[in-house]
C-alpha cells in the first residue's frame, strides 16, 4: 500500500458517442465516467501515459482532479481493455471516503509453486480461485492477496480458509467452501492406463469363441433326436 495516493489530472468533456471516443483515443487520451459519493457522474478523458503510470502505482486510491480543481480521493471501479492490443480503452472511477470501508476485488497471487515438492515431482498445479472480494477502508486495500504454496504435495487441495488477510482486510467469499489451488498427479499416468483396456478387449475377442462352440454343442443331439424319430 502507498503512502501517498498517486495523483491524476483528467479533464471534464461533453458525453458523446463512440465515435468521440476512438477520436480520443487516437489522439493518445482515454475516455472515462467518475460517479458515486455526493456528486453527479461526470464523463472525463485522462491522458493515457499518466493513466497508465497512475494505475500502476501502489496503492488503490487516486487523488482525482477534474479541470484542475481540488482533488477527490477515487479508486478504480472497472477498466475496459483492447481485446487484440491489451490497452486502456476507458475506465471507471467511484469517488470515496477515505474513513469509510468499501467492497473491493484483488487478485490472489500463489509464490512458492516452482518449490513445492508437488510440483518437482511432476504434479499439475491448477489454481481455482484467482480473485477475491474483499471489505477495507479505501487506504488498506492490498495491491493483491499472497498465499505461499512451497510445501504442497501431490494430491493435497488448499481451500481458501488457509489464505490469511492482511490487516485490516475482511473477506467476504465463503472461507470454507471455495478452493484456492488443487495438485493433481502428472498426467502421464492417465495415458498409461489405456493399455490394460486394449488388452481386455482382445481377451473378450478371443472368449468369444468357447462360446459359439458350446451352442453348437448344444444343437448337434437336437438334430440327432430328430433323425432317430
Amino acid at each position: 500500500m502507498a503512502d501517498a495516493p498517486a495523483k491524476l489530472a483528467v479533464s471534464s468533456r461533453a458525453a458523446a458517442g463512440s465515435r468521440a471516443a476512438r477520436r480520443l483515443r487516437r489522439s493518445g487520451r482515454v475516455p472515462g465516467v467518475l460517479y458515486g459519493g455526493e456528486g453527479e457522474p461526470l464523463t472525463f478523458d485522462v491522458d493515457a501515459r499518466e493513466l497508465r503510470v497512475a494505475l500502476a502505482s501502489a496503492g488503490a486510491v487516486l487523488d482525482l482532479s477534474v479541470d484542475g480543481e481540488q482533488a477527490t480521493p477515487v479508486v478504480l471501479k472497472e477498466a475496459q481493455r483492447d481485446p487484440v492490443r491489451g490497452q486502456t480503452i476507458h475506465v471507471d472511477m467511484l469517488r470515496v471516503r477515505l474513513d469509510e470501508a468499501i467492497h473491493a476485488v484483488v487478485p490472489l497471487e500463489l509464490t512458492g509453486t516452482e518449490d513445492a515438492p508437488g510440483v518437482k515431482e511432476g504434479g499439475v498445479l491448477e489454481q481455482i480461485t484467482r480473485e477475491l472480494n474483499v471489505e477495507a477502508l479505501p487506504t488498506a486495500i492490498p495491491e493483491s492477496v499472497v498465499h505461499h504454496i512451497g510445501e504442497m504435495q501431490i494430491g493435497e487441495t488448499i481451500a481458501l480458509s488457509a489464505v490469511v488477510m492482511p490487516q485490516g482486510v475482511t473477506l467476504l467469499d465463503d472461507a470454507d467452501e471455495a478452493i484456492v489451488a488443487t495438485l493433481s498427479p502428472p498426467r502421464l499416468q492417465v495415458e498409461e492406463e489405456v493399455e490394460p483396456e486394449a488388452e481386455t478387449e482382445l481377451v473378450g475377442e478371443e472368449g468369444a469363441e468357447p462360446a459359439e462352440a458350446a451352442e453348437a454343442a448344444e444343437e448337434a443331439p437336437a438334430e440327432g433326436a430328430g433323425a432317430e424319430e
